[in-house]
């Protein structure tokens, strides 16, 4: 997992033993503080001596003053968090299953309608410098729309979906492959780094087992071999079935296999039972396809919270006791 927070230089933290000793010295000096004075007078001339104010504010000034010191550590360690950069390109292949088991109705209306729309709704979000293509399989492979920044020919291919005979994921993946590898070697260079290959990725749907063309593993290992990550979208639920022939066929969902096609490419698996899951999955693909995480340096945030916490440390020793800490 990412960490939240990266430090660019940490050995400046050895400041913080300095601040630990310091730390140290106030309790000795608060513990010789207190010994000397209840040497030298009688508890009843303290009572009358010392002022009645709230003991703990006389460490307030100095706890803060302490604590800015630790974040002006931290701010020498140089604080990096990470941010969400848009993408300025991509290419994104929306591959879908169109096999005779897409017309099970238990997701409403019926399983292909919902992809449909969801799949509408993926490509309408993604931002516009992206390359974008349709690619459905059921028997077969079939191109519907081939990358480039027009989305709305990626949308209008989604509506001329098909359903037809016959699983070919195998043949849909390498299909949407030939599509990536049709672009050629595109790069793209973002916020002044070295030119890059344009990312790639493949998003596909399906709800059942490969049955017919190439096997999910000689997908998988081309698209290893292309650098392209699969994100799989397990789409029903294991209850769905279909009308042939007047019998009713059960159309369960092959989610491991999916999850199993998208984990040995590098990408994500995921699983949706109804149309609003669907939107959900398809946004997440679009915030991971979308952006890219870089590293932020906060260093001026956290220099400007030590010189608030000094700044604090003194204003109250002024109130409370006419001198700074």
């Amino acid at each position: 997992m990412t960490p939240l927070l990266a430090l660019g230089s940490p050995g400046w933290l050895w400041l913080l033993v300095p601040v630990a000793a310091l730390v140290v010295l106030y309790l000795l000096a608060q513990r010789r503080r207190t010994t000397y004075a209840v040497r030298f007078a009688t508890l009843p001339m303290l009572e009358r001596l010392v002022p009645k104010r709230p003991a703990w504010r006389r460490h307030v000034p100095a706890a803060l003053l302490l604590l800015a010191f630790v974040v002006m550590a931290f701010a020498a360690a140089r604080p990096q968090v990470d941010q969400q950069v848009p993408r300025e390109r991509a290419t994104v292949i929306v591959t879908v299953d169109v096999s005779l088991s897409m017309q099970a109705v238990d997701v409403e209306p019926d399983r292909l309608t919902a992809a449909r729309e969801a799949a509408k709704d993926f490509v309408a979000g993604l931002p516009e410098g992206f390359n974008v293509g349709v690619v459905e399989f059921a028997g077969s492979a079939a191109v519907l729309a081939e990358p480039s920044p027009d989305h709305a020919a990626a949308i209008a291919a989604l509506d001329r979906l098909e359903l037809a005979e016959g699983t070919a994921i195998g043949d849909g993946v390498l299909t949407s492959l030939a599509q990536i590898e049709a672009l050629g070697d595109e790069t793209t260079t973002e916020e002044g780094g070295e030119p890059e290959p344009v990312p790639a990725q493949i998003v596909l749907l399906s709800d059942g087992t490969n049955t017919v063309g190439s096997s999910v593993e000689q997908a998988a290992a081309a698209a290893n071999e292309d650098g392209v990550p699969i994100s799989t979208i397990a789409y029903g639920t294991p209850t769905g079935t279909v009308e042939v022939n007047g019998e009713t066929v059960p159309v369960p969902v092959d989610q491991p296999s999916l999850d199993a096609l998208a984990e040995a490419t590098g990408g994500n698996g995921y699983s949706a039972e109804t149309a609003e899951q669907l939107d959900e999955v398809y946004e997440d693909i679009q915030s991971s396809i979308g952006f890219r995480t870089e590293p932020r340096d906060v260093t001026p945030w956290v220099v400007a919270a030590a010189l608030l916490l000094g700044l604090v440390a003194a204003g109250l020793s002024l109130r409370w006791f006419s001198r700074l800490p």
